[in-house]
């Protein structure tokens, strides 16, 4: 599988908060007005934690600019490809 998530590289542990319902807050907050939560390097160890193999890949490593915009990633996105363990 590959998860491709709202994430913060440089936050440790991911931050979320159910409690905030303003759309114009959650975007600003959480860079979309229909999410709660954005993950942190955290995330890739809790994968690990209920038995999955996960590489951290930066797929626009190996990318043009034009086609980072064309798949829509964020350069230096590192993104989890998930292995059943």
């Amino acid at each position: 599988m590959i998860f491709q998530i709202p994430q913060d590289l440089n936050r440790e542990t991911t931050f979320e908060n159910h409690s905030i319902t303003d759309k114009k807050e959650r975007t600003k907050i959480f860079g979309q007005y229909d999410h709660v939560r954005i993950y942190g390097r955290d995330y890739f160890d809790t994968l690990r934690s209920v038995g999955f193999k996960v590489d951290e890949v930066d797929y626009t490593a190996t990318l043009s600019d034009q086609e980072i915009d064309r798949y829509r990633l964020a350069k230096g996105e590192i993104i989890p490809v998930v292995y059943k363990g």
